[in-house]
């Protein structure tokens, strides 16, 4: 079987703006989470990415027209730049890598995918048509523009489907009354349907003669006739018009095709979305195509945006999040987990071919991936998957249970840590050295699997594990008279054996990583 190795990787996390500044953070085992504020004052503490795109500007103006650069920072969200600025990062980390990939042609594959997607950039949009439909359907809903209130205000006779005057609701639901109210009437409005009438003329222009040049025409004779019709109505901007394009720029897939344009890889590209675990079922597909020979390289990264109200809130609501302004560390009291932002991207290649031109492999050797799914509770994880996910993955590495060295949690600091911790003791002795870092940099819902893994890597490349913000006096009680062997706030040195790593996603989805050092 083709063994794999990875020969870059970057990293945009909290605290941490590049790989070198995350291997650096680790060795202090301290947290990386800051206060939220994102409700104005609150009590949350989250991840917040270290980013600025524009150190990343000399790279890519050396590479394209002066405008590309503008262009990505006007229409990309910060999923999509963090991904970009880690896949720069990876192919630093071995010259040569970016020719290398290019030259592969179909060969060098790109999975890069997201935990929630580009969220911020969807909900600034959605709260721009929602404001401009308001606006709309209060002007058309002006007696002045509309004949048919005029007359119902004469006669007041009742209507069907016609939502309470706001004056008569409670204060409290007004906003959404006089909501109703305006986009009732608007859509009873004659005048409107006058509007509409004279703007389908103008959208009915069609391209004849010269493609090319009759398009342009088209376009400017359509910009002509809206402003005149607007002026002539003195209407607001129609709210289909207030729709930034960036909503379709900004889909699940736009990292990874992102990263296809700008490293000029033309092979398969796509994201692959598998919750908190994402990062390990796509290093699964990774593996099984340069196994398969389907690829030779693979580009393989995860990336979340910046911890957003609709996330906290989200997360909150769902009880999992911690909310009284303290770092809540795993394996203590249980209050809940932190979001995150950020990226992480690996570039993995056939061993042997990258090696025998000149390319050195980092940190571990990924082995393995066991994939599983509770087939039970969206968020309450249960013992069988996981367990099933462990096996699968050492019978895939060709490694006993008894040959584990270290592993890593998915841990979240709720009421889950206690039988995740109960599930790896059922299949590993207590001579395993178990780590946790949900309490250093927060829960990115698909990166945080991929932080942790580079974090176990960037260790064993060095021969030491990286402390934890844990300290031994606050290990649960009822989880240390389960196992007892944690790497606390001090570091560790490496043992022997394989190390493995445990991702549990949102919906019953497992992912279990077993790696090796190089020998």
């Amino acid at each position: 079987m083709r063994r794999v190795g990875i020969f870059g990787w970057g990293v945009v996390a909290p605290r941490s703006k590049d790989i070198e500044a995350f291997e650096r953070n680790l060795a202090s085992g301290e947290s990386w989470l800051s206060p939220f504020n994102g409700f104005g004052p609150d009590n949350f503490l989250v991840g917040k990415p270290d980013f600025d795109f524009a150190e990343y500007k000399p790279w890519i103006d050396a590479r394209f027209p002066s405008s590309r650069f503008a262009q990505l920072e006007k229409k990309m969200g910060q999923p999509s730049l963090y991904a970009v600025g880690a896949f720069i990062q990876a192919l630093g980390q071995n010259p040569g890598l970016e020719q290398e990939l290019q030259a592969l042609g179909i060969r060098a594959h790109v999975y890069v995918g997201t935990g929630l997607g580009d969220l911020p950039t969807i909900h600034d949009i959605t709260l721009d048509l929602h404001r401009a439909q308001r606006r709309w359907d209060r002007f058309w809903a002006d007696p002045s523009r509309n004949a048919a209130l005029r007359q119902w205000q004469e006669t007041r006779e009742a209507r069907p489907g016609m939502p309470a005057e706001p004056a008569t609701v409670d204060e409290l639901e007004r906003d959404q009354a006089e909501e109703a109210w305006w986009h009732y009437w608007a859509s009873q409005s004659t005048e409107l349907r006058e509007y509409l009438g004279e703007l389908r003329e103008i959208e009915a222009l069609g391209v004849e003669g010269d493609v090319e040049s009759a398009k342009l025409a088209v376009i400017k004779e359509k910009r002509t006739r809206n402003a005149k019709l607007q002026k002539k109505w003195g209407a607001p901007e129609p709210p289909w018009n207030s729709v930034s394009s960036n909503v379709l720029w900004n889909i699940h897939n736009s990292p990874a095709s992102q990263v296809s344009i700008l490293g000029k890889i033309t092979g398969m590209t796509f994201a692959p979305v598998a919750a908190c675990s994402s990062f390990g079922y796509g290093l699964k597909l990774a593996l099984d195509a340069i196994q398969r020979g389907d690829a030779k390289a693979v580009v393989l990264g995860m990336t979340d945006p910046p911890p957003h109200p609709l996330v906290v809130g989200g997360f909150y609501n769902a009880r999992v999040i911690a909310a009284d302004g303290t770092v809540s560390k795993p394996l203590t009291a249980l209050r809940g987990t932190h979001v995150a932002g950020g990226s992480v991207l690996w570039i993995l290649g056939d061993l042997e071919h990258f090696t025998a031109k000149g390319f050195k492999p980092l940190g571990m050797e990924p082995l393995a991936v066991g994939v599983t799914a509770d087939a039970d509770h969206i968020i309450t994880p249960s013992k069988e998957g996981p367990t099933a996910a462990i096996h699968a993955a050492l019978t895939a590495a060709h490694c006993a249970p008894s040959e584990v060295g270290s592993w890593d949690l998915h841990a979240t600091a709720t009421p889950g840590d206690f039988l995740e911790v109960e599930t790896l003791r059922g299949l590993l002795p207590e001579s395993v050295l178990v780590t946790a870092r949900k309490g250093t940099f927060g829960h990115g819902m698909s990166a945080g699997g991929g932080w942790e893994l580079t974090a176990q890597y960037l260790g064993y490349a060095r021969g030491r594990i990286f402390p934890t913000p844990l300290q031994n006096a606050e290990l649960n009680k009822e989880i240390g008279k389960v196992h007892s062997r944690f790497v606390f706030n001090q570091e560790t040195p490496t043992p022997s054996g394989v190390a493995g790593k445990l991702s549990m996603g949102v919906g019953g989805i497992n992912a279990c990583v077993i790696s090796r050092p190089w020998r």
